[in-house]
């Protein structure tokens, strides 16, 4: 696409992974693996079984081959019988681990996903998101799956590892101990790589996270804005925007593979080495009469049996650097500060809310703030309309009212006739709030509306329905059950917005915030409904809005200039 500059999405994360201290990181994991104790023992316990049962394999191999080979007493059919006990047993043991890493596994993802999205909702929202919501997603998809992975898979067979690795040296020492201190002795010359291996391999590992994130970010924002970039014509453009991270990628992942390649050929190299001194120390043995064929068999089972256990806890140093990289991830996602918590402070209605020499800028621009010294009273039971320009805080002010953000000076309550409350978090339950466009959720109408008041009753339902003039939904041939698409898709807009409607009057709350609810509606719909809103007095209702109908229903008026330097 000559001609037209490409927009670097890295814009997009200006905020990358901050550096923890391995000790934080470990004190994280700790407490994760914690919640996981039960599966984590439970695959422990059936990995130190099958050690103990493989260990028991290797001498009635050995001794089958002996009694077949008359080198010891023994009834072959009870040898070959004690085999395939053994045999069973593993079986048995295998399935029971495959049902304990499957089932009880995809509980503890589910588990942790659910704690990290309670974390990130019940968090501080700050008006500008530093991560990309296609980053977060990745990041409660794969990073929670690698965490919980190492914590109950990959850290309980480190010690069914470590057993077989010590079971496997002393019974090969037992039968010759300078075979196996010669063998052992080799092993650590090729971990002592491993520090310089972990440092560069998380490096590695993390630019391969950061540029997945990338291309999972282009991909949703690009299917969930498919209209949007139809319109503009801009498919080459995002194709190609995409293009770039699928090339970040690829060459992040060839740097990573480059350097994984290296690294297991040198310790590759090591480990057949030492196999083939094994083979030809008991091959050697054998010839002189030492060692029964069934013996020479035993040392090289044994020899791998040391061998494999040394390969597996090498393969940890990866491990850690992965759940290193997810660890540090998630627990940027936990930087934010939780909202205050505590019990709902819920006040009668009608109530009102007072602004008192409120000034508020965004963390970007502090210097320039968007509402300086604003005082105002929305009165209960009052209908009023806030009126300016674009970018003079119009929607800033709804965000304060909501607690979403807190003001740099000056205060906010909300009162009736018995109660004045300084607004926070807590009192976030007297407001409803219709934002503007469609916020329909995939679904049926019913699973929409039972947002607002999960214990709703179908006529509760229909009575919001015909006071927000969706009345319409009654003649669709599924009523309330009839489903609906991502943002609201197989519905008209005004349709979707009138079920906003209706979903925000069933919450039933005191007061009542409209950012241009309505502006998808003919005007003599948007007459109706507002006739139905302000029928009662039991609301404060106020609207964002430039609609002269929207206006005329008002009784006070909140006008608001852009701040000029």
């Amino acid at each position: 696409m000559g001609g037209r500059s490409k927009i670097n999405i890295s814009l997009f994360f200006t905020m990358g992974p901050k550096a923890y201290s391995s000790k934080q990181i470990l004190r994280w994991l700790w407490r994760s693996w914690r919640g996981n104790l039960f599966q984590a023992s439970l695959n422990a316990f059936l990995g130190l079984l099958e050690v103990g049962v493989s260990l028991a394999s290797v001498w009635a191999v050995k001794h089958a081959i002996d009694v077949a080979s008359h080198s010891v007493e023994g009834d072959v059919i009870t040898a070959v019988g004690i085999m395939g006990g053994l045999v069973l047993c593993s079986f048995a043991i295998n399935m029971t681990a495959v049902w304990v890493k499957n089932i009880l596994g995809v509980r503890a993802q589910n588990r942790m996903q659910r704690q990290m999205l309670d974390r990130i909702l019940r968090s501080e929202w700050h008006g500008k998101e530093s991560l990309h919501s296609g980053d977060v997603i990745n990041r409660l998809e794969q990073d929670v799956n690698q965490v919980v992975v190492f914590l109950t898979e990959t850290l309980p067979s480190t010690l069914s590892v470590l057993a077989m690795f010590l079971g496997a040296f002393f019974y090969l020492y037992l039968m010759d101990h300078r075979l196996a201190l010669i063998i052992v002795f080799l092993i650590p010359v090729f971990a002592l790589l491993s520090k310089v291996y972990v440092r560069r391999m998380r490096q590695l590992s993390r630019d391969v996270r950061d540029s997945d994130s990338r291309v999972q970010s282009i991909l949703q924002e690009t299917v969930q804005n498919r209209m949007l970039v139809k319109t503009l014509e801009s498919e080459e453009m995002m194709v190609e925007r995409l293009d770039d991270q699928h090339r970040m990628l690829q060459s992040n992942v060839e740097r990573r593979t480059k350097f994984r390649l290296l690294s297991n050929f040198i310790l590759n190299f090591g480990f057949a080495f030492c196999y083939l001194f094994a083979f030809a120390w008991s091959a050697l043995r054998m010839s002189a009469g030492t060692l029964s064929f069934g013996g020479m068999t035993a040392f090289l089972q044994l020899v791998n049996k040391i061998q494999s256990p040394a390969r597996s806890l090498m393969k940890l140093a990866p491990a850690f650097v992965s759940v290193f990289t997810a660890a540090e991830r998630l627990m940027l996602l936990e930087e934010t500060p939780l909202e205050e918590q505590g019990e709902d402070v819920l006040l009668g209605c009608p109530c009102g809310i007072r602004l008192e020499n409120v000034t508020y800028g965004y963390e970007d621009d502090k210097a320039h703030p968007v509402i300086r010294d604003l005082s105002f009273d929305f009165r209960p039971g009052e209908c009023t309309a806030i009126l300016g320009e674009t970018g003079a805080g119009k929607t800033t002010i709804i965000r304060l009212i909501q607690a979403l953000l807190r003001p740099d000076s000056g205060s906010l309550y909300i009162y009736n006739k018995v109660d004045n409350v300084e607004v926070s978090p807590l009192t976030r339950c007297n407001i409803v709030y219709v934002p503007q466009g469609n916020t329909l959720l995939s679904g049926t109408i019913r699973e929409n509306l039972l947002l607002a008041d999960e214990d709703a009753t179908d006529e509760q339902m229909h009575e919001a329905l015909e006071m927000a003039c969706a009345d319409f939904v009654f003649a669709l041939p599924d009523g309330l059950d009839t489903t609906c698409s991502e943002n609201g898709g197989g519905l008209s807009e005004g349709q979707a917005q009138r079920i906003c409607i209706a979903r925000a009057l069933l919450r039933n709350r005191g007061i009542l915030l409209l950012d241009e609810a309505t502006s998808a509606l003919d005007p003599e719909t948007e007459k109706n409904l507002l006739a139905n809103i302000m029928k009662s007095n039991q609301h404060t209702i106020i609207f964002i809005t430039h609609r002269p109908a929207v206006v005329d229903y008002c009784s006070s008026i909140l006008r608001i200039e852009k701040l000029r330097d």
